[in-house]
Formats: structure tokens, sequence, C-alpha cells
């Protein structure tokens, strides 16, 4: 029988997003994201502004995150914080707080993986949203990354794919700014794909073997069909913008769908559940919902709001970890890189 009162306060904090989250075992009690502004200017996250304006954000983002509760800290059963991975100056900031206050309030402290948060948002009591059962493959898909994952239990994950260069986030990105569009720029080229016509222009898929990506190629060919177009006209992006964004993000989709019926073909496993920031875009998502009826699938898609970073996914491990008393001591560090 569940505790009605484990109450979870959770940090995030590994790349540009400060979040704090606490949750009354696994139902999101308040969730509460600060975005960094300021990396907009630079075209990408800044790693040393990102350390610093998590120290300015921190304390008055916990404040609310608990206040949006309506729950005091001395009410708190444990806190979760993102180990890793991410930016090691970010980082830094989360587990540091986190040490702290757990110190202070004499409760557990737990370090959870935020990729593992990624995979396991979708146990977030929602209304309106199915869990997945065991097994099932998961598709982590971010600015950093891009997995196939098995997840045979809460923490037995194996990565069975996997980018060999560049994250699909970074080939959005990078595809934005060779469009001249600002930072970030994914959302944006998503935004124009939905006016656009997806066959309008073809790009080379790689061919890499397995089950792993690669995007490297696809961002170079994309550079040097805009380099080559723009000779010819000058005008050609602004003319064009809908439909390159739109064939763009269908190559992209496509390379993605492909390892992933393969996956089911070499796993049998038919159950799907997407996670990361790229998992917000539409064109993967209506795309997934096809997949149900026209493969047989079933797939998870989480709400918009754990999606990208946020602290409520950080919370939902660290309540999964709560149930198995598995703790960590002030010893523990903060990790650049870390395995699933």
């Amino acid at each position: 029988m569940q505790n009605p009162e484990v109450f979870i306060l959770a940090i995030e904090s590994s790349c540009d997003d400060t979040a704090a989250a606490v949750l009354q075992n696994d139902k999101v009690l308040s969730n509460v994201v600060a975005n960094q502004l300021i990396h907009t200017q630079y075209g990408g996250v800044v790693p040393e502004l990102a350390s610093r304006a998590h120290q300015q954000n921190i304390v008055p983002v916990v404040a609310a995150a608990l206040k949006n509760a309506n729950i005091k800290k001395q009410q708190l059963s444990a806190i979760a914080f993102t180990q890793g991975p991410g930016l090691m100056g970010s980082l830094l900031v989360g587990s540091s707080f986190a040490k702290s206050l757990a110190l202070a309030l004499g409760i557990p402290l737990i370090a959870v993986n935020h990729m593992q948060a990624h995979v396991l948002a979708h146990f977030i009591t929602e209304d309106g949203y199915e869990k997945p059962t065991f097994p099932f493959l998961a598709l982590t898909i971010s600015g950093g990354h891009t997995q196939i994952i098995k997840v045979t239990d809460f923490f037995d994950m194996t990565v069975i794919g996997e980018t060999t260069d560049d994250a699909v986030g970074e080939a959005f990105d990078k595809s934005a700014k060779i469009l001249g569009l600002p930072y970030p720029g994914g959302p944006l080229i998503d935004k124009y794909a939905q006016l656009g016509n997806p066959k309008a222009f073809t790009f080379t898929k790689p061919k890499v073997p397995g089950l792993n990506f690669s995007f490297s190629g696809l961002k170079t060919a994309i550079l040097y069909f805009i380099q080559k177009k723009k000779l010819e006209n000058p005008a050609f992006v602004d003319e064009n913008l809908n439909d390159i964004c739109a064939s763009i993000q269908y190559t992209i989709i496509e390379i993605l769908m492909d390892k992933l019926k393969l996956a089911v073909k070499e796993t049998g496993i038919t159950q799907i559940a997407i996670g990361g920031g790229v998992s917000a875009n539409s064109g993967i998502r209506n795309t997934l919902k096809t997949a149900e009826n026209r493969y047989g699938w079933k797939t998870f898609i989480p709400k918009f709001e754990y999606t990208t970073d946020n602290a409520a996914m950080i919370g939902i491990v660290g309540y999964q970890k709560f149930l198995t008393r598995t703790f960590e001591t002030s010893a523990v560090v903060s990790r650049a890189r870390i395995q699933l």
C-alpha cells in the first residue's frame, strides 16, 4: 500500500533550465521551470553563463515549487537531484543545493540519471495519459542524446541503439542555423514544416548499420544544398522556407522511424514510448500516432511539459528510488557523463 505522505522535492539543473518540482507519490503537485534567455544571442548554450544563471535562479525556483504545491519544507520526505549527464558547472549548482537542504532537513538524498528520468516520466500519474507496461522500447531524443532503449523494469534499461555522432536535436538546431533562423531553431523548423511540402526536396538518409543513428552527414548535405541553391538564387531560402523545413523534418523523422521499425522487428516489443526535448516536435508525435494503426504499435507520448528538461521527471525517479530506499550520502558526485 502506498504511503500517502511521501513528498519528493526534485531539482533539475543539467543544462540551461533551472527546475524544481514537488511530487506526492507519483503525482505532480508543482513543476516550475526558469528558462535562461541569455544564450539566444550566442546561438547556443554557454556553460559558464548557464551555471551562473542557475545560482541566481535556484532559490526562487525551489521556493516557488514549494509554494505552488502548498507544502512546507519540513513535510518533505526526500530530495532528488540530477546527478548527470549534463554540463558540469550546471549540475554542481543543483547537487550542492540538494545536498545542503537534505542535510539541513535531515532527510534522504536521491541521485537521478537525467536520461532515465526522460524514460520514466511516463510513470507520472496524469489524467488522460496511460502508462506503458514492461517491457517497452523508449526513444529518447534531445539536443544531446538520441537513443533506443529496451526498458525491462524501472531501473533495468539497455541501450540498443544510439547516435554515432550528433544528436537529433542538434541536427534540427544546426539546420535552422544554416537557414538563418534564431536559436533554438528546432521548434521553428517544426512550425514552418507544418506549412510546407515534406517531399519538395530530397535529402539522402545516412546508411548506418544496426540500430545506431548518424546525423552529421545529413547536416553537411543540408549545408551544401543551401549553399548551392543560394548561389543560383540568393532569395531561395526566403522563397522556399516552409518547404525546406518540411523536407528536413520529414527526412529526420524517416531516419528515426526506420530504426524504430527495425528495433521492433528485432525485439518483438511493440510498445513505444518517446521522451526528451525533441519529442515535443509535432511531426514526430503525429507520425508515432499514425504508426499505432499502421504497424499495430502501442505508443506513449508524454505530456508536453514533461518532454523538455523539467524536475517532475526527476521527481518520479526519486519516488521509485525512495520506495526501494536507494539513497546517497553527501559524498555523491555529479557526472557530466553517466551510464544509463
